[in-house]
């Protein structure tokens, strides 16, 4: 179970990376003045901690990938919608709400679902 929460926790940490580097440009000037630098700085180091956290949920599973993708997927659609409603103020409509649901019992299916 450790792996497994290392591996979730770490998924969280990179998406919230990955909405800062592609979304920054929106929230912060100089991440739309610099696209190439935010990229390159970001890049290696967001898809490190990605490779780390597969690797941890992939050892919980024995191996098995597909609940990896899932909780990645699941993970990177629940932390969007946070840092969108945070840092942009857009709010969750039905149609968003329903998908974040579904998220939400994705992640659940693959973590309780044995």
């Amino acid at each position: 179970m450790r792996n497994l929460l290392s591996g979730v926790g770490l998924f969280i940490f990179a998406q919230a990376l990955i909405w800062i580097q592609t979304n920054g440009q929106f929230v912060w000037p100089f991440f739309k003045k610099n696209p190439l630098l935010i990229s390159i700085i970001g890049g290696t180091f967001i898809s490190y901690i990605f490779i780390k956290g597969t690797a941890l949920v992939a050892e919980h599973f024995d191996g098995a990938l597909w609940p990896g993708r899932f909780l990645g997927q699941a993970t990177g659609i629940v932390i969007f919608a946070g840092m969108t409603f945070l840092f942009l103020n857009e709010g969750i409509n039905t149609k968003t709400g329903i998908s974040l649901f579904l998220a939400v019992l994705l992640i659940g299916i693959q973590i309780f679902w044995k």
